[in-house]
């Protein structure tokens, strides 16, 4: 019943003179696949956040903090499930694996447009926003598996940093998308339906468009293609591991795994505590409207795709390979914006939207970094599983509170109390960091 999802079979190897030429064109066909399917797994991620206002007005009896159980219902979901999903999808064909998770999330969020029955129940929302959690989890390891097994040690901070402005384009489109189906359909369901609709065409053009590893399509591991080998390698880095070596010879046992995860979780804290929160804060506490705080939203997700390339860039040529650095430099930058935004209390939207286009530049640099990070600390048959012990970190202990903390800390402390809590996060996000100073990203044609 799940044959489709196990590893696809090496095929024959291709002639000599075939190689080059179809690894550049696989190469630039597998990274659109995972791209447009990342960017449209958050098209159908935060949608609730996006109709909280409008659900704090139709159901009265509800809190900010009632509501932002469901989205901490989604985000412990997710990291749990981009956990165990990672396992699970270093085992699997990323091909049928990513698109499927899309298909079910899809499916979730018509639901939510078309069934407004739904919002009469904490209960039943919380249920299919943690559904809507586990299911969007099979979107990143599959994502980080495809990366590693077509792309080698000495190009990868470039090339997941690039990947990486998926999050921003399917971040910032769920606002735009959303605004748009308001628009047509005159209902702010079509805030989660028409979403969804996109989001499944998108799904079979990733499914068109993506393959399992280089030896399935005839071709040799990318190590030996750009003869760019990770220290220690050897032909056991392309066998796939057991479930027990995954967990206990190369994640649990990583010390600075450990200490990356940890940042990771502050870091998530920090960047949902301000993007989920941006139509309730601007919307209930400022008096801006919908469309000005989807305009917001939207600015603050695109600022973020030059920034995640250069502090990809960054990492790769001015640090050397080192991580660390990059992450601490941009999460201080970050917080300069922070310290702008909540000092912006009673001022006027454009430097809300400034404030917002600094934080946005500067904290998905960090967030690609970990991940990147990640994957550099162990083999590429672990990739998924080391980037979902990460993100698994990132979202039940940093987003997940970020959904039901925020709202509590609104309620009882004001914003202020939000403000303070993510500036101690930031400063948390580079202590931690910091304990991995020591780690850098290697490749034997890089020492040689």
């Amino acid at each position: 019943m799940f044959s489709i999802f196990c590893p696809a079979p090496d095929a024959p190897p291709l002639p000599a003179d075939r190689i080059g030429p179809e690894y550049k064109r696989l190469r630039f066909q597998v990274f659109a696949g995972i791209f447009i399917g990342y960017a449209a797994y958050y098209l159908v991620r935060k949608n609730f956040a996006l109709a909280i206002p409008d659900i704090l007005k139709e159901y009265p009896q509800y809190s900010k903090a009632q509501l932002g159980t469901a989205m901490t219902g989604l985000s412990i979901a997710y990291g749990v499930s981009k956990f165990l999903m990672g396992s699970v999808s270093d085992c699997s064909n990323p091909r049928w694996f990513m698109p499927c998770g899309l298909l079910l999330s899809c499916a979730i969020l018509f639901i939510f447009g078309f069934v407004k029955e739904v919002y009469a129940s904490l209960t039943v929302m919380i249920a299919l926003q943690t559904l809507n959690g586990w299911v969007n989890g099979m979107g990143w390891p599959p994502c980080g598996k495809t990366m590693v097994h077509w792309f080698s040690t000495n190009e990868r901070g470039r090339t997941v940093a690039l990947w990486n402005v998926a999050h921003n384009v399917g971040g910032g489109g769920v606002a735009s998308l959303a605004m748009l189906g308001v628009w047509l359909f005159n209902d702010w369901g079509a805030k989660f339906y028409f979403n969804a609709g996109v989001a499944a065409v998108l799904a079979v053009v990733t499914f068109l468009l993506m393959r399992d590893t280089p030896q399935s399509c005839g071709l040799p591991p990318v190590e030996q293609y750009r003869q760019d080998y990770p220290p220690n390698y050897s032909e056991e880095h392309e066998r796939t591991f057991t479930f027990k070596e995954i967990f206990f010879g190369h994640v649990f046992r990583n010390q600075y795994l450990w200490a990356i995860a940890v940042a990771n979780a502050f870091a998530y804290f920090v960047r949902y505590g301000v993007v989920d929160w941006i139509p309730t804060y601007l919307q209930t506490a400022k008096g801006f409207s919908f469309q000005e705080s989807s305009v917001a939203w939207a600015l603050f997700e695109y600022s973020a795709i030059p920034g995640t390339i250069l502090c990809g860039w960054m990492s790769d040529k001015v640090f050397k390979g080192r991580r660390a650095p990059a992450t601490i430099l941009f999460m201080g930058l970050t917080l300069l914006g922070l310290i702008a935004y909540s000092f912006n209390r009673n001022g006027p939207l454009w430097i809300d939207c400034a404030a917002l286009i600094a934080i946005g530049f500067f904290i998905y640099g960090p967030i690609m970094i970990i991940g990147l990070h990640a994957l550099d600390l162990v083999p590429k048959k672990a990739a998924g599983t080391a980037a979902g012990f990460t993100g698994f970190f990132g979202y039940v202990f940093g987003s997940a509170i970020a959904g039901t903390g925020v709202g509590w800390l609104a309620d009882s402390w004001g914003w202020g109390g939000v403000f303070s809590t993510m500036i101690v996060c930031c400063l948390l996000t580079i202590a931690f960091s910091a304990l991995t100073l020591g780690h850098k990203a290697e490749s034997q044609s890089s020492l040689t």
